[in-house]
C-alpha cells in the first residue's frame, strides 16, 4: 500500500457563495471587464451591442473604462489592481459584469 499526496495541496481559502442571478437586465448597468486575452477589443462591442438590443433600457459601461486586469500569477501588484477595479465597478454603480467572453 503507497501512501499519495496532491502536489496541489490542501485549499488555503474558504470559497464564498456567489450573488444571486439577476431576473432581469432591464435597467441594470452592465460592465465590462478585460484581460486582455481573446480579442475583447472585437467581442465586447458585439456583446454591447447584443445586450443593447435585447435590453435596451440597461447601461453598459465599456472596458475602455476599466484598467485591463490579466490574471498571469498572484502578485502585490495584481491584487492592487484588482481592488482598484472592484472599487471603479462599484463607483460606476455595476449591477452586473462580464469578465471573460472566451479563451
Amino acid at each position: 500500500m503507497y501512501e499519495v499526496l496532491s502536489p496541489l495541496g490542501e485549499p488555503t481559502v474558504q470559497a464564498l457563495g456567489v450573488a444571486p442571478r439577476l431576473s432581469d437586465l432591464s435597467g441594470k448597468t452592465i460592465c465590462e471587464i478585460w484581460n486582455g486575452s481573446f480579442r475583447g477589443d472585437v467581442t465586447f462591442p458585439m456583446i454591447r451591442q447584443l445586450l443593447l438590443k435585447r435590453y435596451p433600457a440597461a447601461k453598459v459601461v465599456p472596458y475602455t473604462e476599466f484598467p485591463t486586469t490579466d490574471v498571469q500569477g498572484i502578485t502585490t501588484q495584481l491584487l492592487k489592481r484588482v481592488e482598484d477595479t472592484v472599487a471603479l465597478a462599484i463607483q460606476k454603480g455595476c449591477d452586473a459584469v462580464i469578465t471573460g467572453n472566451g479563451f
